[in-house]
């Protein structure tokens, strides 16, 4: 069988990793894909559903799975179900969770789903009274639309909250994504990464993951996609596991289908944890990235079976074994990311791996193949991936990997899993 993934970045390529040696699969084919997807499969550059749904057609493509955010938002699942392509991906309609952030809390507060006390929509009165009624310090400004995991600010008082929301209304901030704000109260706790598998009525979880947003140690510095992240984590013990699938995960999935919006694919439940609480911050219906790069490692039963069981609607008594291993993965971005990327810089390589996942490797993003080399080429360029027996092991493979693949002006946060080790 054939598969094509559709993406450019890290998540897609440890997708690919994780399906390159099912001998059931004949051929992966990316699209876009990165210049070092080579390695591991084809690349293809085709735009437009239309076109991808007649290449999917011409070669009789098995399998689609979507990666990024903006194709489901442009209905390209739906799309490739009409053809009766196998996808795995939510429809457009129930990719309104991630699409719309107005509409994801309006939606949580209308099934009392736990989540902050915010307030949604362009009022700019209404929004600034809010604001001069919030009791905690820190506000937190959300736009409405996608950003590319960007479009969440974080302020420390009320003068900088307004005079950011008004950079928002106008489009100044985040362009028209901007134009429509979720403000929240700061929640003060941990976050977790929360994985289902979901079939539009059962689901299955997999290891949960810390991400680190912030691009500085200690959690310093702006937003980014994300520097780096592990799993699983101690930070989740089996009660407050089963808080979040009582109070989160199983409401969500029948209020969609309820809703005619019902939810095939991944759902990651980004969760703030306060008092052994947990709440919803953000939901995205595809697999995080880097998370991705770090759960994946970890199955024990190929991903194959699982997406088949997804999208087949069998995940009720479907069971899955995962590794008794640990794995962290540290994002190295190019130079003055996330503001700006310089591109174009040599990436040396010393005896690395980049065709397993089941041991230490590096997951490719930002990267361009020129004359057979490997190009930085902005952004989050690769992931370190480092596995072991605990924590402190998987951290050491993957900071040591990292010595072994390098560009100029790389950089990197030294303290991923940091929480975990009580650094």
């Amino acid at each position: 069988m054939d598969i094509l993934i559709i993406g450019s970045g890290a998540r897609e390529y440890s997708i690919g990793l994780s399906l390159l040696n099912d001998k059931r699969i004949s051929n992966i084919y990316f699209c876009p894909g990165n210049g070092a997807s080579l390695l591991i499969g084809k690349n293809i550059d085709i735009k437009g559903n239309k076109n991808i749904v007649a290449f999917c057609i011409d070669k009789q493509i098995s399998l689609v799975i979507i990666g990024p955010e903006q194709p489901l938002v442009e209905g390209l699942s739906d799309d490739l179900m009409k053809a009766n392509i196998r996808v795995f991906a939510p429809s457009k309609g129930a990719s309104i969770l991630e699409s719309s952030k107005i509409f994801m809390k309006n939606f949580l507060h209308r099934y009392n789903i736990p989540t902050a006390n915010s307030i949604q929509g362009n009022n700019k009165d209404i929004l600034l009274d809010f604001i001069d009624s919030i009791t905690t310090q820190n506000i937190v400004l959300k736009a409405d639309g996608l950003c590319g995991g960007k479009g969440v600010v974080i302020l420390n008082n009320k003068l900088e909250a307004k005079e950011t929301l008004e950079n928002m209304l106008s489009g100044k901030l985040f362009g028209e994504a901007g134009k429509s704000v979720v403000i929240e109260e700061y929640l003060d706790g941990f976050e977790l990464s929360v994985f289902a598998i979901c079939d539009g009525e059962d689901f299955i979880l997999l290891p949960v993951a810390q991400d680190h947003k912030r691009l500085l140690d200690n959690d310093l510095g702006p937003n980014t996609g994300g520097m780096g992240a592990y799993s699983p984590t101690t930070l989740c013990n089996d009660e407050l596991l089963t808080k979040i699938k009582d109070t989160i995960i199983s409401p969500t999935l029948k209020a969609m289908r309820n809703e005619g919006r019902e939810f095939k694919g991944v759902l990651f439940c980004g969760i703030m944890v306060v008092d052994n609480k947990p709440f919803v911050l953000e939901f995205n219906v595809r697999f995080g990235d880097p998370e991705c790069e770090v759960i994946l490692p970890l199955l024990k039963t190929p991903l194959l079976d699982i997406l088949n069981a997804a999208i087949d609607g069998n995940l009720k008594d479907f069971k899955y074994e995962v590794l008794d291993k640990y794995c962290v993965g540290v994002v190295v971005a190019s130079k003055d990311y996330p503001y700006s990327s310089k591109a174009n810089e040599k990436v040396v390589f010393n005896d690395i791996n980049y065709t397993s996942n089941q041991a230490s490797h590096i997951s490719f993003a930002g990267v361009s193949n020129i004359n057979s080399n490997i190009y930085a080429s902005g952004g989050r360029v690769f992931v370190s991936i480092g596995i072991g027996d605990n924590i402190k092991e998987a951290k050491d493979n993957a900071y040591n990997l990292c010595k072994n693949i390098s560009f100029n002006g790389a950089q990197k946060r030294n303290d991923i899993a940091f929480r975990a080790l009580n650094i």
